[in-house]
C-alpha cells in the first residue's frame, strides 16, 4: 500500500498499487469531487505535486493536453506507483453515504426487459451496501476498464446485485455481458454516485429515465415506495424510448404496493412513424419537451433525478436552469 498526502492539509490515504487513486480515497471517506468514474467528464482532476503515477487509459477524453502540461491527472484513472502528493478540493458533498469496497462476482441470470435491454444479477461474495440509485463498477475478464451500471433493486444491504443494461452495438463491456455464460466471474467495485434518494426530501419525486437510465429511476421508485412515512404525496416516473418497442418501467412499478395509489407513469416515443397507433398514455416527442408540458413551474417544487443519454441529460438540465429549479434538489450522474 501506498500513502497519498493531500497538500495543505493533514488528510492522506492508503492506496493499493492496482487501485485508482480517486476509489482509494473513496473508500477512506474523502470528498473527493467525480461523476462519471471511468474517464469520461473530467471532474476528478488533481494535481499531482510529488510522486508517480501511471495512467490507466492515456486516451481519457475526461484530460486535455493542457491538463497534462500543468501535471493534472484524473483520479479515476490514475495509479500509484509510489507514496505521493497531490492537490485536491476536498469537498464535503462528495463523502461517500457508503464507502466503496471490491467484491468477487457470479454472474447467475438474466432477463429480457425489451429487445436491447436486460437484467443482470450477480451473486457477491461480500455483502454490498448501497442507497437507492448508485451505481457501481463492474470489471469483466477481457475487457479494458471497467464498466459503470446501477443498480436497480432497493438500497440496502446485500450479496445479490442486479443492473438493467442496455445493448451497445460494438461496445465491448455490454457485447460481454450479454454473451456471458452463467456461473462466470467478475470483480464488483461500488457503490458510486451522487444521485441517490434523499429520503427526507419534503417534495414530490419526479423520476426521468432513458435507456439504461431505467435501472437507477426503478431504484429510486421501489426505494422510495418502500418507505414507512414517504414525504412526498407524489412520484411522477417518465421513461423516454426511442420507438413503442423499447417502452418499459410500468410493470415493475405496479408491483410496488403504493404504487397505484402514489404514483404516475408517462412514457415518451421520439421516433415513431406518424401513422403508428401509440399504446395508451404515451406522448410523441422528446422527455424534456414532455416534463416541461406536464409540469411546467412545479418543477421549482419537486425534487427530481434523471439518467439516460447524453443528449437527454443535457436538455434536463437547460429545462431545470430555465425553470429556475435550485440545483440542491436536481441529482444526477454522467456516465450514461
Amino acid at each position: 500500500m501506498f500513502q497519498i498526502q493531500i497538500e495543505g492539509t493533514t488528510q492522506h490515504f492508503s492506496c493499493a498499487p492496482d487501485d485508482t487513486v480517486l476509489r482509494a480515497a473513496l473508500r477512506a471517506g474523502i470528498g473527493f469531487p467525480y461523476e462519471c468514474n471511468v474517464g469520461s467528464c473530467g471532474n476528478c482532476k488533481f494535481e499531482l505535486i510529488e510522486g508517480e503515477l501511471q495512467n490507466t487509459w492515456n486516451e481519457a477524453p475526461g484530460l486535455s493536453e493542457k491538463d497534462r502540461t500543468k501535471n493534472r491527472w484524473l483520479g479515476c484513472q490514475s495509479q500509484p506507483c509510489g507514496n505521493a502528493r497531490i492537490k485536491l478540493r476536498e469537498m464535503a458533498h462528495y463523502q461517500p453515504v457508503h464507502p466503496p469496497i471490491k467484491t468477487p462476482a457470479r454472474f447467475i441470470s438474466k432477463r429480457e426487459i425489451t429487445h436491447d435491454l436486460h437484467e443482470f444479477s450477480f451473486e457477491c461474495e461480500s455483502p454490498l451496501t448501497f442507497s437507492s440509485g448508485q451505481y457501481a463498477l463492474i470489471h469483466f475478464a477481457g475487457v479494458a476498464g471497467p464498466r459503470a451500471y446501477s443498480m436497480s433493486q432497493e438500497g440496502g444491504s446485500g450479496t445479490r446485485i442486479d443492473f438493467q443494461v442496455r445493448l451497445i452495438p460494438g461496445g465491448s463491456g455490454t457485447n460481454k455481458l450479454f454473451t456471458m455464460p452463467v456461473g462466470e466471474s467478475v470483480q464488483i467495485d461500488g457503490p458510486f454516485g451522487m444521485a441517490y434518494l434523499r429520503e427526507d426530501a419534503p417534495r414530490d419525486i419526479l423520476l426521468v429515465g432513458g435507456g439504461s437510465g431505467l435501472a437507477p429511476m426503478i431504484s429510486l421508485a421501489r426505494g422510495a415506495l418502500a418507505l414507512k412515512t414517504p414525504p412526498f404525496k407524489n412520484i411522477h416516473f417518465i421513461y423516454g424510448a426511442r420507438e413503442s418497442r423499447d417502452i418499459c418501467g410500468l410493470d415493475m412499478l405496479n408491483e410496488l404496493p403504493l404504487w397505484k395509489t402514489l404514483g404516475h407513469y408517462t412514457s415518451v416515443v421520439s421516433n415513431a412513424p406518424a401513422d403508428e397507433v401509440l399504446p395508451e398514455g404515451t406522448q410523441r416527442g422528446f422527455v424534456h419537451e414532455v416534463v416541461q408540458t406536464l409540469h411546467g413551474q412545479a418543477l421549482s417544487n419537486m425534487e427530481i433525478y434523471f439518467a439516460g443519454p447524453a443528449l437527454m441529460a443535457q436538455a434536463m438540465i437547460k429545462l431545470l436552469v430555465d425553470q429556475k429549479v435550485p440545483m440542491s434538489q436536481v441529482h444526477f450522474d454522467q456516465f450514461y
